[in-house]
């Protein structure tokens, strides 16, 4: 691959901007009888889900990287990525109970912030001793979403969102493997992990 589109689908399918497009899809693509939440003030949850999971960890990270505890947005190096992921963690924690809180919620957006959230509590705890990648993590787990979104909307036609995101899936391990970001196995373990986790999460709530 080429290693601008590579970069290009590493910045585009950012594991901070997943959640903004799944939420994008959940509020706008899902029928309007699928959701309690009125069409005009969906805005509003997709506005909170950008602000608090995209630009707050994305500003913290930069903090940390002009303060010297990063040498780069990229963390390329395992030992650096501990406190960003943890920081991001409290972030999506924080939001998750928001949405658990505000009763006009509908439960599915709390469902599906709880296995986000887990999946970055998952790439923390795998960064203690390993480098797994978080691009793979992510778009594993958001593939695993689509198609518990499939189960539990059944009247929804999913084909082509689940087609595109398996072909946006392979895309995105293409690209970490051509910028040499990770290994293999680190590559391929993170996108296994995050498709379990979200199996093993609508398994254990359906």
């Amino acid at each position: 691959m080429n290693r601008s589109l590579a970069k290009a689908l590493s910045v585009v399918l950012h594991p901070l901007l997943l959640p903004t497009y799944l939420f994008a899809f959940i509020l706008y693509y899902l029928p309007a009888p699928a959701l309690s939440l009125p069409m005009q003030s969906r805005w509003i949850v997709l506005g909170m889900i950008f602000f608090t999971t995209f630009i707050i960890p994305g500003l913290g990270a930069y903090a940390m990287m002009r303060s010297g505890q990063l040498d780069s947005m990229e963390m390329e190096r395992r030992d650096q990525r501990r406190l960003p992921l943890l920081f991001t963690s409290v972030c999506y924690g924080i939001t998750t109970y928001l949405l658990y809180r505000e009763a006009a919620f509908d439960e599915i957006f709390y469902f599906i912030m709880v296995i986000i959230t887990a999946s970055v509590l998952l790439t923390y705890a795998v960064s203690l001793f390993w480098k797994v990648s978080a691009h793979s993590v992510g778009i594993g787990g958001a593939l695993g979403l689509l198609l518990l979104l499939s189960k539990l909307v059944a009247d929804v036609p999913m084909l082509f969102p689940i087609s595109l995101s398996i072909v946006l899936a392979g895309a995105v391990l293409s690209a970490r493997l051509a910028l040499h970001a990770h290994s293999p196995a680190e590559v391929y373990t993170g996108f296994g992990a995050g498709l379990l986790l979200a199996f093993t999460a609508g398994i254990l709530v359906l």
